[in-house]
């Protein structure tokens, strides 16, 4: 009993001691895992910090909005001293002058307008992809990402889309043209060889004649600068089309960041005593415009994927390129889904007339289909535009913009609307 007794302690000091050769390997990966993280706390919070030295960059902000008729002094008005009182606009002067700012004001913006034309497309081009984009990045606020975040994500998504149609386009168009390349010359060789071209170079002299010409358009210097001047022509143009892109896109992203700025400094310009109206509309207009791009973006996107399932089905040749492009022409209200499968058929004419006939009473049934069920269940939240006025306003915007045009014509007939309802038949009917 005794000896039981004194070898007790013994044993549990040995089961101390392997209990704790147990846990030290844990408590050191504990304590690693506890250092590497206090080691990025601290990296993160010095990176929080200003380098030493650095300035923070000047903004340009606005004035506190003064809630009363008669404020406090503040800082900024002890500064420059309160404003003092208004001119009267019934003085000679004033009208006069006025009057000359106000025509030298159009002037210069009508001249403005004027060579300046393309950098505006490109501004209602950003604005209009920013509009459309905020809604996504306002629904990836509400679930917890950060506005940065969503606005990076929502843009490479769109440039990810942009770039897998180039790059099946591009792929497709070389393979295409280097087949014709190839093929051609036998293609010339049969058609000299038949029996129809025979006969019509025996009564006419056709091969001495093309065989002239050929030799006057080589030896003609302004023809074959011409063509020189054609592929320049042609490198130019596609290379401000690259430009125009890389600024289309740069501009969407600072909208899209600063458009919470832009809308306040918007609603300040307006008086204090109509500021809650104006807010309450141009919120309206604003938000019909970005749910009618995601409503069409919807739409498109099921046009472009029910067709690429029954081009896949019934054989129609490079699917995933017309699916593409039936997918930008399904943005075009009205017209862009006929436009896509009168091209579409056009091209199955290829495979034979069958496969043109199949794929366009399944395409042109379904235009039917989401005329009635598909659209008006998925753009119930963007904008109301009566048939008519969505056709004037479509050809109206196409005229005078192209596709940006047809692209925003009914937004803004829908914005259009909107203030007449809300501002002309309420002063209308209160008078």
């Amino acid at each position: 009993m005794s000896e039981h007794t004194d070898s007790s302690p013994a044993g549990q000091e040995e089961r101390q001691e392997s209990g704790a050769r147990e846990r030290a390997p844990q408590e050191h990966v504990s304590n690693r895992r506890a250092a590497v993280a206090g080691a990025l706390i601290a990296v993160a919070r010095r990176l929080r910090q200003p380098l030493p030295g650095a300035q923070p960059r000047l903004r340009f902000e606005m004035p506190p909005e003064l809630l009363e008729e008669a404020a406090p002094e503040t800082e900024t008005s002890a500064r420059f001293g309160n404003p003092g009182p208004r001119i009267s606009s019934q003085h000679p002067l004033y009208i006069g002058f006025m009057g000359t700012v106000g025509v030298g004001a159009a002037l210069l913006l009508y001249w403005i307008g004027s060579n300046t034309t393309q950098l505006l497309l490109w501004i209602v081009a950003a604005l209009f992809i920013a509009l459309g984009l905020d809604p996504v990045v306002r629904w990836l606020e509400r679930n917890r990402v950060p506005r940065a975040a969503g606005i990076l994500i929502a843009v490479s998504t769109l440039t990810l889309a942009v770039a897998g149609f180039f790059a099946t386009l591009i792929p497709t168009i070389v393979q295409q043209v280097t087949q014709i390349v190839q093929q051609a010359p036998r293609w010339i060789q049969d058609f000299i060889d038949s029996d129809f071209f025979r006969t019509v170079d025996n009564q006419f002299g056709v091969r001495d004649r093309i065989t002239q010409e050929l030799e006057k358009f080589v030896n003609d210097p302004e023809a074959m600068g011409g063509i020189f001047g054609g592929v320049v022509g042609f490198g130019s143009t596609v290379a401000n089309g690259l430009f125009g892109a890389l600024i289309v896109l740069v501009l969407s992203l600072y909208f899209l960041a600063a458009l919470p700025a832009m809308k306040k400094w918007g609603y300040r310009l307006a008086p204090r005593s109509r500021r809650a109206r104006v807010e309450a509309l141009s919120e309206e207009i604003t938000g019909s415009v970005g749910n009618y791009v995601i409503g069409q973006a919807v739409v498109a996107l099921l046009n472009a994927t029910f067709a690429f399932i029954v081009m896949t089905i019934i054989g129609v040749p490079f699917a995933v390129l017309l699916a593409f492009v039936v997918a930008l022409l399904a943005f075009i209200p009205l017209v862009g889904g006929m436009i896509a499968g009168v091209i579409v058929t056009l091209i199955a004419l290829t495979a034979g007339w069958q496969t043109a006939v199949v794929y366009a009473i399944c395409y042109f049934a379904y235009l039917q289909f989401e005329a009635y069920f598909i659209s008006p269940s998925v753009m119930q939240k963007a904008v109301a535009v009566p048939g008519a006025v969505a056709v004037i306003s479509v050809i109206a915007g196409g005229s005078v913009l192209g596709v940006l045009g047809a692209l925003i014509a009914i937004p803004t007939a829908a914005a259009v609307m909107l203030l007449v309802k809300e501002i002309f038949i309420v002063r209308q009917d209160n008078h």
